[in-house]
């Protein structure tokens, strides 16, 4: 069953100025719906694969399911 989130996020390392972030929002599609506890990690581990970059450069700012 197919799950949809909306997320809202920057890409950039850790020590990065805000304005070297890049920030970026929109809807997630996945096969199935991310797991209970560990959700937020699932979730930006799935973003830094798709952005190519490590989880660690991924900063969750809102997310939520969609319904």
């Amino acid at each position: 069953m197919a799950a949809k989130y909306y997320t809202h996020f920057l890409t950039g390392g850790a020590g990065a100025e805000p304005v070297a972030a890049h920030e970026w929002s929109g809807v997630v599609e996945l096969r199935e719906p991310l797991r209970d506890r560990r959700e937020l990690g699932e979730l930006r581990l799935l973003l830094a694969v798709n952005f190519n970059l490590d989880s660690e450069d991924i900063r969750i700012l809102h997310w939520a399911r969609l319904h």
